[in-house]
């Protein structure tokens, strides 16, 4: 096979300047997307992803979008489609989390978790399939927390990402008969800015896993890429966990 096996394809990573969604665009590229992202707030590390990877002769493009925000966010799947000439591949990955008891729980906290991991890929999802046609692939990011609760105060996070699971049950159904896959890649513990490999909450979830340790970006990015890729067209409708044993 190839080593670039995404050649020619064009992909939008929601969520994508840094963490998962960074180590996303990375991996597509390499094996040669064309990738658009967006970003909210963190321009500087969206600028930085840029010229790495564009250094590296790919063709990446950065777009600022508040994935809370509908017309932002399908704004933002347009211009990737301008900026790429189409679309073939759309990685739904912007999130927030928040922890907090359900007696406590802040409602601007609720309002934005439920704008952003429910409705930013909601409105990704709907502007973007238009544009998608046969062999198109629709990867949702989702979390194990839509099948597990380790402990107390992930409640309403956990609600968000059973959405996507059932969003993308859904997907599955509703785009099989236009040959677009739709599936759900659930990540456990894995080491990034937002969730580090340290402390106190890291080590209580490492000790939940069969492997005792976080997992790495990387171990998303690459299953991601295969998704996206000519050898999954068989795949739809999956919810797919890279958690390092965490629901066993």
């Amino acid at each position: 096979m190839s080593t670039t096996p995404l050649n020619g394809r064009r992909a939008l990573v929601t969520g994508g300047s840094r963490g998962i969604g960074a180590e996303i665009v990375r991996r597509l590229t390499t094996d040669g997307a064309a990738v658009a992202f967006t970003y909210a707030a963190s321009g500087a590390n969206a600028e930085k992803l840029v010229a790495e990877l564009t250094a590296d002769g790919a063709t990446v493009v950065a777009i600022q979008a508040d994935a809370a925000d509908p017309a932002q966010t399908s704004a933002a799947v347009e211009q990737a489609v301008a900026e790429l000439g189409g679309l073939d591949i759309v990685v739904n990955n912007a999130a927030v989390a928040h922890i907090a008891s359900i007696d406590d729980f802040p409602a601007e906290q609720f309002e934005r978790l439920m704008a952003i991991n429910i409705g930013g890929m909601y409105w990704t999802t709907r502007t973007a399939i238009k544009h998608l046609g046969e062999g198109g692939r629709i990867i949702n990011i989702g979390s194990i927390n839509a099948d597990r609760i380790p402990g107390p105060g992930l409640s309403v996070y956990g609600m968000t990402k059973g959405a996507v699971a059932s969003f993308t049950r859904g997907l599955a159904r509703d785009l099989g008969s236009r040959g677009i896959t739709v599936n759900n890649v659930q990540p456990g513990p894995i080491d990034t800015d937002a969730n580090p490999n340290e402390g106190d909450f890291a080590e209580s979830l490492k000790q939940v896993t069969t492997q005792g340790r976080y997992g790495h970006t990387t171990d998303v990015a690459s299953l991601v890429s295969f998704i996206a890729g000519p050898e999954s067209g068989y795949i739809t409708g999956a919810h797919l966990n890279v958690d390092g044993g965490f629901t066993v």
